[in-house]
């Protein structure tokens, strides 16, 4: 399917605004597309007017320290520890609808640390939240409209970068293992409101 006709497909399934904030979920494992997925969406939501705003959820991790080396498994760490899910859950998810800004704390990969930034929300429009395991059981039912970018870890795996490549291990030991938990305890597609096939 071409990019326009897919972004067509989603839009005319989505509820109408109507003076409210739509909140739209982007859910798929690593490189299955959902980052160029959200730019379409964004490129389609400003050139019809219509305000909108996106959120990726690798931009809200915490530190290294609280991730890495803690003694649990690396699957563990990365599908578990990556995130303040409670936090994210009061804070960001639970304030989308109502509050006219938010304080998120921004994560610097260059620093390893994160920094507070205030974010002004649209008083109606679309509101896209993009990230793997947006499905899981503490954020379910927190997106009007969840969008499932379905993509063969094959075809995932060839779209990392050639050093990436290199560290089989870190895939074998923790990416993997943790999108076979979320597969398998989520069962993402299956609570998704339409499916990409990437």
């Amino acid at each position: 399917m071409e990019m326009d006709e897919l972004i067509t497909q989603i839009t005319e399934r989505l509820p109408a605004i109507d003076g409210v904030r739509l909140v739209v979920g982007i859910d798929g494992l690593s490189r299955s597309g959902k980052t160029t997925l959200t730019a379409k969406l964004l490129a389609h939501y400003e050139k019809e007017n219509i305000p909108v705003i996106s959120f990726h959820l690798d931009d809200l991790i915490v530190e290294r320290e609280r991730r890495y080396g803690t003694g649990k498994a690396e699957w563990y760490e990365y599908y578990q520890l990556q995130w303040e899910t409670e936090w994210l859950r009061e804070h960001f998810f639970g304030q989308l609808k109502t509050a006219e800004e938010l304080t998120l704390p921004f994560y610097d990969p260059q620093m390893d640390r994160r920094e507070n930034r205030k974010v002004a929300l649209p008083d109606s429009g679309i509101i896209i939240i993009e990230g793997v395991f947006l499905q899981r059981s503490e954020w379910r039912g927190l997106c009007d409209y969840v969008v499932y970018v379905d993509s063969a870890q094959e075809q995932r795996f060839n779209r990392e970068s050639a050093e990436a490549k290199r560290n089989i291990e870190k895939f074998q030991n923790c990416y993997w293992k943790a999108e076979d938990y979320y597969l398998k305890s989520q069962n993402p597609q299956s609570h998704a409101d339409f499916i990409v096939r990437n």
